[in-house]
């Protein structure tokens, strides 16, 4: 299946831009607005949308990743500018034993058991940081066909919003993780690339971006 990575550039002037900025659930909307209507409660899994914002010095970027091209004509006039590139070459050019440098925002949690929750008062879903994370993520990679040889990582804010429907608080912990990596198994590789990563996929979590690397530096 063909994917497609989109990168927009926003226009911090821009109201509306602001405002998806502030909230996880408004940037979903947004871009999901520029796909067909008419598919269905499952349209984010039907076009493969996964997306990750990042602060650069040349202001907010969004890299949006989807199995058909975004119609970015649906942008606001005064949004921002975006370029989508095809990325059949990459995938095609994935094979075990070759190195890639990966940067993925996710959601790193575990579901601690009944009598954890009891006796330490937690939740159903406890955010990781630290080596915690780390050690997620390698489990996770390892699970994506990747064995990893060098990693950073670094929190983020949350991605955070409010879903319209009965008002309901959206909140996912993000952890920022980057480095180098040998591919394993490239099959698995491109399916958990298509399909992300981790828990909160619909807001801003769990696309998994690669380029090649010379080695494992």
């Amino acid at each position: 299946m063909t994917h497609w990575i989109t990168r927009i550039r926003l226009d911090q002037s821009s109201r509306q831009a602001r405002r998806d900025l502030s909230s996880a659930v408004g940037m979903h909307h947004r871009l999901m607005s520029l796909f067909p209507d008419g598919v269905g409660s499952e349209a984010r899994k039907t076009f493969g949308v996964l997306f990750r914002v990042e602060d650069t010095p040349g202001g907010p970027q969004v890299f949006l990743q989807s199995n058909r091209e975004p119609e970015l004509s649906r942008l606001p006039g005064d949004y921002g500018t975006g370029q989508s590139k095809d990325l059949g070459p990459l995938m095609s050019a994935l094979e075990p034993g070759r190195y890639v440098r990966y940067r993925i925002a996710a959601n790193a949690v575990r579901r601690p058991g009944h009598t954890t929750r009891a006796k330490d008062k937690v939740g159903s879903v406890l955010a990781l940081e630290g080596k915690a994370a780390d050690e997620w993520w390698t489990r996770q990679a390892e699970a994506s066909g990747l064995r990893i040889h060098r990693l950073r990582s670094q929190v983020l804010d949350a991605a955070r919003g409010e879903r319209k429907e009965g008002k309901h608080q959206i909140r996912h912990a993000r952890t920022l993780f980057e480095g180098t990596a040998q591919i394993i198994d490239a099959s698995l590789l491109r399916e958990r690339t298509g399909t992300g990563i981790g828990r909160g996929k619909a807001y801003g979590c769990g696309l998994l971006s690669l380029a090649p690397a010379r080695g494992p530096q």
